[in-house]
């Protein structure tokens, strides 16, 4: 099934100015070269989904999960279903070469064990925002 990328009806989409998601965006394009936006996507069948960040050529696409505050076990969960969204968003956009799961602090916590170790084996690239910028998800061993 092949998705097409649509125009999104604003440049930020749900994302207002200042918001967590958007600061995610900027410093995750600014560290990988790239601008990023949120972008709807059609299906086939007519139907919508939105990916969180979207280069102009459709090659980078960028899941969030920004949960703030003490962490919860649920984290894990988004975190999954993200890495489930973005691999399956990796074969159905056509131009997709590179995935991109960007997490806040907090949820590192969620990449414990084999998540992270699945996600690398996946070719899922992860990021951490730590407010102001983006690293590499630090490999544990």
């Amino acid at each position: 099934m092949r998705l097409t990328v649509l125009d999104a009806p604003t440049e930020w989409s749900r994302f207002a100015e200042g918001s967590v998601e958007r600061r995610m965006l900027l410093a995750l394009g600014e560290s990988l070269g790239t601008a990023l936006r949120p972008k709807p996507l059609m299906l086939p069948d007519g139907s919508r989904v939105e990916v969180e960040g979207i280069d102009a050529p459709g090659r980078v696409l960028v899941q969030l999960v920004c949960n703030q505050g003490a962490y919860k076990p649920a984290y894990r969960n988004k975190v999954m279903a993200d890495m489930f969204k973005l691999l399956w968003l990796r074969n159905s956009v056509p131009t997709a070469e590179r995935t991109v799961l960007l997490v806040t602090e907090v949820v590192v916590q969620a990449l414990g064990g084999w998540v992270a170790r699945a996600a690398a084996d996946l070719g899922v690239e992860v990021y951490v925002f730590d407010g102001d910028t983006v690293v590499t998800l630090p490999r544990r061993t």
